[in-house]
């Protein structure tokens, strides 16, 4: 039976960055799974395109949830990957998020804190007291958009990037994203898809010094198409 491929869709490329957006329900990288990753797609793609023999280099920056679209950058050299993975741990690699919310929050911008602490056997994170053991601290930035039939459309910006933050910090708050099944089994229904979108990443380039910034709109289906974007 014939590999399934998967096209690619490249935002930017250059000798060192490769920015491409992700499909949704796609691997950031393999695991037991044995289902397609954005890793091993993105080396096939680098592999045919400029037929390289042998291994392919391709440094993991940052992931994305297997039910998140949108944009990813991937590191073309170990220079690249060490100096992005550097703008990640000093908070300079900017990463906006559009998501869409059951409910309306209270304000309609502001600054979510919290303590996070991730069940790694269940693979569910929850908000804690700051003095819970391997409790991490997450924060948020967040713009209300738009509402429209009990939806809102939210702008986040993300200081930290802890597992599950963005859908962990809003349920919390008795606003859970639209489709999302794990921490929103209440107000969601199966089969309904997260509405989580990487819309915009920005990062100096690590040859040039140039700030650059990636952006990719979500897909034009229900939830997103009721707003304008």
């Amino acid at each position: 039976m014939g590999v399934v491929k998967i096209m690619v869709d490249v935002i930017y490329e250059d000798n060192h960055l490769l920015v491409v957006k992700k499909p949704v329900n796609i691997l950031t990288q393999g695991d037991s799974t044995k289902d397609k990753d954005m890793i091993t797609i993105l080396k096939s793609y680098i592999k045919e395109k400029y037929n390289k023999p042998g291994n392919v280099f391709l440094g993991l920056v940052h992931r994305l949830d297997r039910p998140v679209g949108g944009c990813m950058i991937f590191a073309k050299t170990s220079k690249a990957a060490s100096r992005l993975s550097e703008q990640v741990r000093n908070r300079s690699f900017e990463k906006v998020y559009l998501a869409i919310l059951r409910g309306k929050p209270k304000k309609n911008k502001g600054i979510l804190k919290d303590f996070l602490y991730k069940n790694k056997k269940t693979n569910i994170v929850r908000v804690v007291n700051k003095d819970f053991s391997e409790a991490k601290e997450a924060i948020l930035e967040y713009k209300v958009l738009q509402s429209k039939n009990n939806l809102t459309l939210v702008k986040i910006k993300l200081k930290t990037g802890r597992p599950h933050q963005i859908r962990v910090q809003f349920s919390s708050r008795g606003n859970p994203l639209y489709g999302d099944q794990k921490y929103g089994r209440n107000l969601n229904k199966r089969g309904e898809q997260i509405a989580l979108w990487s819309y915009r990443i920005g990062v100096v380039h690590p040859t040039l010094k140039e700030k650059m910034n990636f952006t990719c709109l979500p897909p034009d289906e229900y939830p997103w198409n009721i707003f304008r974007i």
